[in-house]
């Protein structure tokens, strides 16, 4: 449908063909990044309006609808900030994030007229993120059908915030001291947890254990997520990337295709590759030892001289066909800047760092007569200030679907508990990582909470912080994962929190699909105090 006589130039904006999920044609919205002549005709890289980047793609003209063209708007010519005059062609996208910079300047200007509160840039991208937070169709299968590959990246929360009503203080939910007891009735599928401010929390165990109903206090607020929405973005983190300095030629694939052992693996973001390996067809690395090769016989040549079948670092956990390795950023940097190069094609918003002494890895693989086979990895810092246990989390797509995602989570607060701490993943997480995190944060709170058994006649009694304890879960993350299952509501001056027989029904439906669970009794970890240079 492309029309020879028009010229289709970067930034155009324009209709373009492709498959959606049920292989049925679909005409989105797509801003045209690059142009590239081959012989005989020319390829236009376009980007899907509202789609993720890993959707990018070269298509061809006859995808193309010409009568939907937009061209980009011309700039006026403004002085930059060395006074020399410059101009470019803007998109329609640029057009909005200015007049959403020219509000954001104008309610500062504004500060001391009293307005209702509005969301800031980060917290209205963040709503993409938590896509439909309090949805109460949401059910815990629909979380399991949908877990994919588990990536997150990281750096900052976000907060929403809620303008203030008259006459009300909000507090939050779920202080330190308050107490969950259990009284168990005829009804064994039934409970009730109570948080009344300053006194115990009691959980009502009746004839049907298939429904609960938990009541929380307010508590004061704070600048922790009080309505389960993590605090605004901090651009201080260690692997978040900054956005402002995105060109062209990292918005696009730079590498199409990689092989990794027996399995080939197409790209979804750009990566830092050397320049003259992004032009190959086929992009070959070592398995063991992540190195990467031109062409299969130099990977041929390389097998013959690399001794490794597993991960540089040491075994920390093994069971069945499932281990584990430590690696230190420091001790075996080569292979940690190669699995950083690996992870970046997977993850948008990962900044590479090839200074990777600050940083430990855990790489899980699964073994065969060959050796060890990567399946993923995660990463942390060796020091955390902000309680972090993840910085970067990646499984790779040929294992996606499988559990391996929410083993890496579970390995990861294993170590935090061996710890003696409470984590969490540094933010924002991705659209997949969030999943993921939300699915495995539900199953192990709920399943707590299903387990409540009186003791000696006496009635059970729990506190947001000892399920905090008892997981390694940072207190926020619970109370946001009980709010984000839409279970929590205000009802005569306390939060309650309604466990219904189709939440536990679905709980219990995903929990016997859970196959791969970590077992602590294989764990062989000691951690060290990183503190002490000398470690280092």
């Amino acid at each position: 449908m492309a029309d020879s006589s028009v010229e289709i130039i970067e930034g155009c904006r324009l209709p373009v063909l492709r498959k959606n999920q049920e292989n049925e044609d679909e005409w989105p919205l797509a801003e045209i990044l690059s142009v590239k002549d081959i012989p005989g005709r020319k390829l236009y890289y376009v980007h899907y309006i509202d789609f993720n980047k890993r959707l990018d793609e070269w298509v061809t003209p006859d995808r193309l609808d010409m009568k939907k063209l937009q061209f980009p708007k011309k700039e006026a010519k403004t002085p930059t900030k060395n006074g020399l005059p410059g101009s470019r062609p803007s998109s329609p996208e640029r057009d909005v994030k200015r007049k959403a910079e020219s509000v954001s300047l104008a309610t500062q200007v504004t500060a001391a007229t009293p307005v209702p509160s509005l969301p800031s840039s980060a917290e209205a991208s963040q709503a993409s993120v938590y896509p439909a937070m309090r949805d109460p169709s949401f059910s815990i299968k629909s979380r399991e059908e949908h877990e994919q590959l588990t990536s997150l990246t990281t750096n900052g929360t976000t907060r929403r915030l809620i303008p203030s009503q008259p006459g009300r203080k909000r507090k939050n939910c779920g202080g330190t001291d308050e107490m969950v007891k259990v009284f168990q009735n005829n009804n064994p599928r039934c409970s009730t947890v109570f948080l009344p401010p300053g006194e115990m929390v009691k959980v009502f165990q009746n004839n049907n254990p298939r429904c609960s109903t938990v009541f929380l206090p307010p508590g004061e607020d704070s600048q922790d997520s009080s309505d389960g929405i993590p605090s605004a973005p901090r651009m201080t983190g260690s692997l978040v990337s900054d956005r402002s300095h995105d060109d062209i030629v990292t918005r696009m694939k730079n590498i199409d295709c990689i092989e990794l052992g027996r399995h080939r693996l197409k790209p979804w973001y750009f990566s830092p590759y050397p320049q003259e390996l992004t032009t190959l067809p086929i992009l070959y690395l070592c398995e063991f030892c992540l190195k990467y090769r031109k062409s299969l016989k130099c990977l041929q040549r390389h097998l013959t001289k690399c001794n490794l079948r597993h991960p540089p670092g040491n075994e920390i956990y093994r069971k069945g066909t499932i281990s584990f390795f430590e690696i230190d950023g420091r001790k075996n940097k080569t292979y940690s800047q190669n699995l950083c190069l690996l992870a970046k094609c997977f993850l948008d918003h990962k900044t590479l760092y090839y200074d990777t002494d600050p940083f430990l890895f855990y790489v899980m693989t699964e073994y065969d007569s060959k050796g060890f086979h990567i399946v993923g990895y995660f990463s942390k810092e060796k020091e955390s200030t902000e309680d972090y246990n993840v910085a970067c989390i990646l499984t790779l797509p040929p294992y996606q679907r499988r559990g391996y995602g929410k083993l890496l989570i579970e390995f990861s607060y294993e170590l935090s508990k061996v710890e003696g701490k409470t984590g969490t993943p540094e933010k924002p997480l991705s659209d997949l990582g969030l999943l993921s995190y939300r699915s495995y944060w539900s199953q192990t709170i709920l399943e707590i909470l299903m387990n409540l058994k009186s003791e000696n006649g006496e009635r059970p009694q729990i506190t947001i912080n000892e399920i905090s304890e008892i997981t390694s879960v940072k207190k926020e993350d619970v109370i946001s994962t009980l709010q984000y299952l839409n279970l929590i509501n205000y009802y005569k001056g306390q939060y309650i929190l309604n466990l219904s027989e189709d939440i536990v029904e679905g709980h219990e439906r995903a929990m016997q699909k859970r196959h791969l669970r970590i077992d602590p009794k294989c764990l062989h970890f000691t951690p060290k105090d990183w503190s002490k240079r000398g470690k280092w």
